[in-house]
Order: structure tokens, then sequence, then C-alpha cells
């Protein structure tokens, strides 16, 4: 068997490349992944230093804020708490504070009575007045819509005092749709957002969508602004993965988050993917060009001698042509072969012919074999035929006396007369047995004649039809030729009734209650064939080639003798015929014997093609 490792040389070459190689390809997929974590690094920090710089923004903003809310603390019209004033006043403060919503004066009890915005209603009362009236100092609202501008907003508010008396509070509304404008000059990739959130996780800002996310709380349970990581690689309200650099607002304390999406460093990595694939893949495709030009130039040259080598084993030992090889070791090779060839075309010669005398030497043995072998079967029954012919005479010429008186008897009948007759005529026909079986045995053939193998069937079928109806066997004759043969009637006579018996104790040892027999006779070209098929059990392929050997019989011991079949080959065998056995489409056996036609068929006069008696 062809092991499977047993590649040819390029495959071979090729496959240990490949295999050197693949160091090469982890250490570039290292390489490659090392770069993405660098860049995941790199953008995590540049969120990181995003944040930290918003966050200033944001913080410097709002002490912008501080600055101006002490001015406006101080302003006579805030401190008398002149409505017309202070509304001028505000309105002022608004043209040039874009981010702020509304700039709102209230009294300690929270009603409105100054503001940056026209209201039409006087009594609003703001609720955040009471987180500065009970601190005593500036304080911050939790996120809500304006009563006044009808926006989200939170407002920063301080306290005004008249003499040390705290006699109001001022409130600067800012507008959260706006702030994140704050961070428009920070150069950020595209999809990143800033978002800013108070204590309790609501968004107060948001660079993108803001309308649709202020007030939308992050989170089931929020971590306090400064307790939350530095970086980290979450998932946004938007379903966007992002990694955030998160940095705290003091003043709230709120926590100003600066996302960046994760595709963003995919997209830095990829130019460097692709500069590091093109030269690998440049390497190793020269790398395994460069083995397959080798390995082809090997694997040609090994081929040349494979190629010289096959003839030699196809029989052709002509001398093989030498011709250019890629190295020494192929050439010392070539050379070593080309003179094996030549011893082996000598020693080829040689074995021929030794070979052909040994076959001349056991065709002579084996025709002596044969001829031993017939000797020693004719001599068998010769044997057997000494020593019952003249037992066997005796008792029929008893019978055949004993007939002849019976008929010359005037007062019997016509039936005893017929039935009389029937003894003549079969004990002549077991005389003319026991003279045929004696010249089987000295080779010894009775005069032949002109034979229509129909009436020898018709014969046999005379004899047998009563027997096979006993036994519920069907009888059927087709016979399809009107040529004739050269031969002894009895002797043909003698085989067919062998092959009918045999047939027959063969489906009655079978135990089966019904049985099928067919006799045929043709035309098989220059022969006239006759062949007796039945449905039994068949001939076991073990006892085949001793069909025809005497006193073989496969039957129980009291009905067969085991000459029948060698008689009638002894019989067909001195006409120059031929006779065998084979398995038929029924399961059962076909015996068959063919002879040299000795007439021309007649085209008149033939016999029915196919006749047949009902069991």
């Amino acid at each position: 068997m062809r092991s499977l490792k047993a590649q040819p040389i390029r495959v071979q070459v090729i496959a240990a490349t490949c295999a050197l190689l693949v160091p090469f390809a982890l250490a570039e997929v290292w390489s490659d992944n090392r770069t993405r974590v660098e860049r995941e690094d790199e953008v995590q920090g540049q969120a990181s230093s995003v944040a930290a710089t918003a966050a200033t923004y944001l913080n410097q903003y709002l002490n912008g804020l501080d600055s101006m809310a002490s001015a406006l603390v101080r302003h006579p019209a805030v401190v008398g708490a002149d409505r017309s004033q202070c509304d001028r006043l505000f309105r002022e403060v608004l043209s040039y504070q874009p981010l702020l919503l509304n700039v709102m004066m209230s009294d300690v009890e929270g009603r409105l009575y100054g503001s940056g915005l026209p209201t039409e209603d006087t009594s609003v009362t703001m609720g955040y007045p009471l987180q500065v009236v009970t601190l005593g100092k500036p304080a911050i609202s939790e996120v809500m819509v304006s009563q006044v501008a009808r926006k989200p907003t939170i407002v920063l508010a301080y306290p005004v005092r008249k003499d040390d008396a705290l006699v109001g509070v001022l409130g600067l509304s800012l507008d959260l749709i706006q702030l994140q404008t704050l961070f428009n000059g920070i150069p950020l990739p595209p999809g990143s957002v800033v978002t800013l959130t108070d204590a309790k996780g609501r968004v107060l800002a948001r660079s993108l969508e803001p309308e649709r996310f202020i007030g939308t709380v992050i989170g089931e349970s929020q971590t306090p602004p400064r307790q939350v990581e530095r970086m980290q690689v979450l998932t946004g309200l938007d379903g966007i993965r992002r990694f955030y650099g998160n940095a705290v607002v003091d003043r709230g304390p709120w926590l100003l988050s600066v996302g960046i999406p994760t595709g963003v460093a995919v997209a830095r990595t990829t130019p460097q993917f692709r500069r590091s694939f093109v030269i690998a893949d440049a390497a190793i495709c020269a790398v395994l060009m460069m083995a397959v030009v080798l390995s082809g130039r090997m694997s040609r040259g090994v081929n040349r001698v494979r190629l010289a080598v096959q003839r030699i084993a196809d029989g052709d030992l002509s001398p093989p042509e030498a011709g250019p090889v890629p190295n020494r070791e192929l050439a010392r090779l070539q050379d070593a072969f080309v003179t094996m060839a030549a011893n082996l075309r000598e020693t080829h010669d040689a074995l021929d012919r030794q070979i052909e005398q040994e076959r001349s030497t056991r065709e002579a043995l084996q025709s002596l074999q044969h001829q031993v072998v017939r000797q020693e079967r004719l001599a068998a029954v010769g044997v057997l035929v000494s020593g019952v012919a003249h037992e066997l005479n005796n008792p029929l010429q008893a019978i055949l006396g004993t007939a002849e008186l019976l008929e010359r008897h005037g007062e019997l009948k016509p039936d005893a007369l017929e039935e009389i007759a029937f003894i003549k005529t079969q004990s002549g026909r077991a005389r003319e047995i026991i003279r045929n079986l004696s010249r089987f045995s000295s080779q010894q053939s009775g005069p032949p004649s002109l034979v229509d193998m129909r009436d020898v069937i018709a014969e046999v079928v005379q004899l047998r039809q009563r027997n096979l109806d006993m036994s519920s066997i069907t009888l059927e004759v087709q016979a399809s030729t009107t040529r004739r043969v050269q031969a002894n009637f009895t002797e043909l006579e003698q085989v067919i009734l062998n092959f009918v018996i045999n047939a027959q104790q063969s489906i009655e040892t079978s135990g089966r209650s019904r049985g099928r027999l067919l006799i045929r006779v043709y035309d098989a070209g220059k022969r006239v064939r006759v062949e007796v098929q039945d449905d039994g059990p068949g001939v076991a392929p073990e006892d085949e080639p001793k069909l025809f050997q005497p006193f073989f019989t496969t039957k129980p011991v009291g009905i067969g003798t085991g000459l029948g079949l060698s008689v009638s080959y002894g019989i067909i065998e001195s006409y120059g015929g031929t006779i065998g056995y084979r398995r038929n489409a029924w399961g059962g056996a076909t015996f068959f014997f063919e002879l040299l036609a000795a007439v021309p068929a007649q085209r008149s006069g033939q016999w029915p093609v196919a006749t047949g008696q009902p069991a």
C-alpha cells in the first residue's frame, strides 16, 4: 500500500517552506495585534486628554459667570430690587452671553421680580431660591424646564445682600442645548461625543443630538463623578461603542466625558495593517516562488529517472536516455540506474531462456499426467466391467429366452404380448449398454450412423414420461433443428437418459413437491447442441471439477454408482464432441453436449419447435 506521507518532491518542498513561513505569519499577526492595542491606548489617551481640556473650558466659563454674577449682585438696581432697572440690565447681559437662557431676580420666597426675558405672568415662583436661602451661599439647581423660556436649563443661584441681610436671589439660567458649543473648538474624530452629566447621571449637555438626550439618566445606578474611572470602553446612548475619557467638573460636581468611537482606532490601524500585509505577502510569495522553481528543477530530474523505472516495470528494457539533472546527486543516481538497467536486461534474457525451457518441460509433464490419469480411470472402469458384464449377461439371456417362450403361447392377450415385447426391448437395451460400457473402457465405439436427435429424445421421453409424471415433474421439449449427427443411436440415448435421470433425482432429493425439466436441441454453428435443464438445487461449486470422474456421485448411498456421467463423457468424446455443465437461470443445473452436424438443416419437415407433456 502506498504511504500517505509519500508525496512528490515539489509538494514536500512547498510544504516545508510553508511550515518555515508559519512563524513569520504568526509574528505578523502578533505585530498587527500589538499595533491595534497601541492605537486603542492612543485613542483612549486622546479621549482622556480632551476630556480634561473640555473640563478646563467649562470651568473657565463657569468662573466667568461667577465673576459676572459677583458684579451683578452688587449692582444698585439688583440690591434695590428695581424691577424695570433689573429687566433692562438683565437684557443687556443676555445680549453678550449667548449661552445664558435667562437672568432672573427673585425675593427670598422665590417670587420673580426681574427677568431678562419678558414675562406676562408676574406671579411666577422659582424653586431654586430656597437652596440659597437655606445654605446662605451660591447653589446650582437640578435639570428643569424654564418656566419663562420653556427650555431645559440649570440655574446658577447667587445670594443678593443688602447691609449683610439676604434680600434676594440672582439666577443665571444656562441654555443646556447651546452649552455644547463650548466644545466646538476641540478637534475630535467624526462620531465623537462630549457629554456632561450631573451626580445623578442625568445628561446636562451633549454635543450630538442634545434635544434628544438632555435630561436622560445614564444607567440605573450611578457612581459619584469623583469615583468614575478616568478611561472606559462603553456603549453610548446611541448604541455606538466608544473609548471614553472622563474628567470631573468640581462646580457640580459634574462628570464631563469625551467619547471617541472604537472604529477610529481600527481606522488608524488599517493603513499599517495594509502595509504590513503587502510586505509580508510579497516576502512569502517570493519565498514560495523560489521554492517552486527549485523544487520544479529537482522534480523534473527525479521524474526522468522515475519514468525510466516505469518503462522497465512495464517491460520495456531498452537503454534509458541520460538527460540533464540539476545537481551532482541526481547525476550519480542516473548513472547508477543506467548500469542497473543494463544488468537487468541481461538477467531478464537469461530468465526468459530458463522459463521457456521450464515451460516445455511442464507441458510434457502435464501431457504425461493426463495420460496416466486417463489410463487409471479406464483401468478402473475396465475392472468393473470385467466383473459385472458376465454376471449381467447371463440373467439377461434368461430373461430374453423366457420372454420368447411366453410369446409362443397362443392364448395370450394382445396387451400381454405388448408387455412381453417391451421386456424384450429393454433387455436388449440393457445388453447394448453393457456392450457400450465395455467399449468405453477399451476406447472402442460401436458402428456410427446418421442419427436424428429428435428421435433419440422421443425415445427418452417415452421411457421416462411415466416416472416423471409420478414425481410431478413437467417435461418440455424444444427442438429447432433437422440436422443429424454421425453416432450410435443407443449411445446418444444413454447419454440423454443419464442427463434426465440425474435431473429427476436432483429435484426429488431436494424435497420439492413439483419440478420442471426442459430438453432443448438446436443448431450451434456447425454443431448440434443438446441441453437438459432442471430447476433443482444445482451442483455445489466444489463438486463441479469432479462431475465426470468415474465413481463420483453426490447421491445418497444406494441411488447412484457414479458411472453415468463418466460413461456419457467417454461416449461424447469418442465422437469428437464436447460435454459440460453450467448453472441456469432457474437456479438448477444444465448438462449439455455438442456433436458435429452431418448434413445441413432442411427447411421442410421440421419437428415442432416445442412439445410438452403435462405433469
